[in-house]
């Protein structure tokens, strides 16, 4: 019996042609348009799902999947080699795929027993947020206002994507899907997080500005400035690919010395933790960048806790 997890890409093709496949494409049909995930979060669920799908296969010698004889041990067995090559994040994030699938099967009787209440997720290792302090976010900022004044398109935009990154603290998805319209005439940004689901984000009135001043240069080369028409852009007037907006915040971090991390996510954590350090309430925070439990935003106490011991260190007598 071959036990090897990485399969070939023959393994997920003939997933695709038996029956468990269309079992999936309804799944994921209905996360996407009755649940209305994200684009990305149904990709990663289908691909969770046909690579454990061939994987079961390949494991018992089987041409077609069969979800109702999946069982508990089955999905230990492959969380136990998983871990061999992923972190514990990456595992719970496909076991989480793969328990939404089951529920749903049961939910049509496809499946009659709950498998995942023999099935925990794995512990992570605790680490801190990392985010740029905001001296060195200073002369990011101040580097990318430069860039920005010299009046090219290309360094209007990169300015732009790292003042929409660090001054409304969305996501990168997020940004990607940020469209003409989703700017107000009052400086407020709507913003569509995970699940589809809409906040207010608002603008402060110098990157109001920037924004006018790239929106004209768009106009000016000819490019789409309708209401459905995409913010950020590459040269030829299309959506920036996720790729290349992260080069975008790689490089102009790299430009400015930050060491560490250099993401669109380090900058979110960077727009959360210097509010957090501004005295900004945890529950305004919460609601700023989309968190659904309040735990998710009380992470960044952390640093400020970490911050305040520093603090204390150097200013207390007895530190």
């Amino acid at each position: 019996m071959n036990r090897a997890f990485a399969l070939p890409e023959s393994g997920l093709s003939s997933f695709r042609r038996v029956k468990g496949g269309a079992m999936t494409d309804r799944f994921i049909a209905y996360i996407e348009r009755e649940r209305r995930y994200s684009p990305l979060t149904v990709r990663n669920y289908r691909h969770d799902i046909e690579c454990f799908a061939a994987w079961w296969c390949d494991y018992y010698g089987r041409q077609e999947f069969a979800p109702a004889e999946v069982t508990a041990e089955d999905v230990r067995e492959r969380v136990m080699q998983r871990v061999e090559c992923l972190a514990p994040a990456s595992v719970n994030r496909e076991l989480s795929s793969l328990k939404s699938f089951f529920r749903y099967l049961r939910s049509r009787g496809e499946v009659s027993s709950d498998i995942f209440k023999r099935v925990s997720q794995l512990k992570k290792p605790h680490r801190l947020p990392t985010f740029v302090p905001e001296t060195k976010m200073e002369s990011v900022l101040e580097q990318v206002r430069h860039e920005s004044d010299a009046g090219a398109f290309r360094q209007q935009r990169n300015a732009l994507i790292i003042s929409l990154l660090y001054g409304c603290g969305i996501r990168l998805a997020e940004l990607c899907g940020v469209k003409m319209a989703d700017v107000t005439p009052d400086g407020m940004l709507h913003v569509r997080g995970k699940g589809d689901k809409e906040r207010i984000v608002p603008l402060q009135p110098a990157l109001a500005k920037r924004i006018e001043r790239y929106v004209a240069v768009l106009r000016e080369r000819g490019f789409a400035t309708t209401a459905d028409a995409p913010l950020i852009v590459g040269n030829k007037g299309r959506a920036l690919s996720r790729a290349t907006i992260q080069r975008v915040v790689r490089d102009e971090l790299s430009v400015a010395d930050v060491k560490g991390r250099k993401s669109p996510h380090v900058l979110r954590h960077t727009f959360a933790t210097h509010l957090l350090n501004r005295d900004a309430d945890l529950r305004e925070i919460q609601e700023l960048m989309g968190h659904e439990s309040l735990q998710t935003t009380q992470v960044y106490t952390h640093n400020s806790i970490s911050r305040l011991k520093g603090t204390y260190s150097k200013a207390h007598p007895h530190g």
